[in-house]
């Protein structure tokens, strides 16, 4: 099963192809060219000139480096760590020297093989630095993972969500004894959901049928209140995505949209897949009330962040409201992942 976990107790390299990694060494090279420019310089235009001359050097290098990484990324996650490692390091500097020695080609300057071995030590010396940031960054994450998770456990299911699926429940028992049952179940499996470790992703077949028994213990004390639309293909059921995170949302649209209004409403659920990315869109009628809003926005803040942990610059979550012909409002939340990285 993919896991966050492996990435975080550093058994692999990072994912090469993650928008996050790329921009992060980027701007960690970039940052390595300005502050050798001035060392190197005597004054502020001086350090500006050798930068740029520098980077018509380091920009084309960077960028064969980068491609050449997000290419064959999932080859060199096969080896151990350390082979990785020393691979990419290899790569840098080859690419260094072979790049030193065409641009000596093409401007017909004859150089010396001293001046390739520089450039292929600093390429090298280079990705050593981004490699050894990269891997503390991943190793400082791991903290915030496990308070991430300690969050999701005490904050995904409200007190009075319990509350009042126990008194729906205690209701059914002597009226219809078997839907009882079965919403005892029910509950049980949700809560065995959040006692999960929350760092393995999980099929999103698994977290819908989830959802699916979430509003089915909303719906014994909603009634006919509580509307459910649902447009999931079975394209993307194999998928996998972070746990709860679904879940939470329908909560927000049953506590946010559906409780405050008298005749309640429709909520709709959308999952699709669009390319390589997974796209989830939720529904619900908007209130008007600032305290419910208020506690909307922390819930979606903590789902926002523990998107960051999982999937860094390349998982994104927008929110606002619509106001519809007729004067209502929607509240609406478009979820997109990667879908790279998600299939077993």
């Amino acid at each position: 099963m993919a896991s966050i976990k492996q990435n975080l107790d550093g058994q692999l390299l990072p994912d090469f192809r993650n928008a996050g990694v790329m921009l992060r060494i980027l701007l960690g090279v970039n940052l390595l060219a300005v502050l050798a420019a001035l060392v190197q310089s005597d004054g502020i235009s001086d350090s500006v000139q050798r930068y740029c001359d520098m980077a018509i050097w380091v920009q084309p290098l960077l960028l064969i480096n980068l491609t050449l990484l997000a290419l064959f990324g999932n080859l060199l996650r096969r080896f151990s760590i350390w082979i990785g490692r020393a691979l990419v390091v290899i790569q840098s500097a080859a690419s260094a020297i072979l790049l030193t020695d065409l641009w000596r080609f093409l401007t017909f300057d004859e150089g010396s093989w001293a001046h390739l071995l520089k450039a292929g030590l600093l390429g090298s010396a280079a990705a050593a630095l981004m490699l050894s940031y990269l891997a503390l960054r991943a190793s400082a994450l791991s903290p915030a993972l496990v308070e991430a998770r300690l969050q999701s456990l005490t904050a995904r299911i409200r007190p009075h969500f319990l509350f009042n699926s126990l008194n729906a429940i205690i209701s059914l028992i002597r009226l219809d004894p078997r839907r009882a049952e079965t919403a005892l179940e029910e509950l049980a499996e949700l809560f065995r959901a959040l006692m999960r470790d929350h760092r393995e992703l999980i099929p999103l077949a698994d977290e819908m049928a989830l959802c699916r028994q979430y509003l089915d213990l909303e719906k014994l004390r909603l009634g006919d209140r509580l509307n459910v639309a649902w447009e999931v293909t079975d394209l993307v059921v194999d998928l996998k995505v972070p746990p709860l995170m679904v879940q939470p949302l329908l909560e927000n649209a049953v506590y946010h949209g559906i409780e405050p209004s008298g005749e309640g409403g429709t909520i709709g659920i959308r999952v699709l897949r669009r390319g390589d990315e997974l796209h989830i869109d939720l529904v619900n009628p908007c209130d008007v009330d600032t305290e419910h809003q208020h506690g909307n926005h922390m819930a979606l803040d903590n789902i926002r962040e523990r998107l960051a942990l999982y999937y860094d610059l390349e998982a994104r979550i927008e929110t606002g409201e619509v106001l519809l012909a007729g004067g209502q409002r929607e509240y609406r939340v478009h979820i997109v992942l990667p879908c790279r990285g998600l299939s077993p």
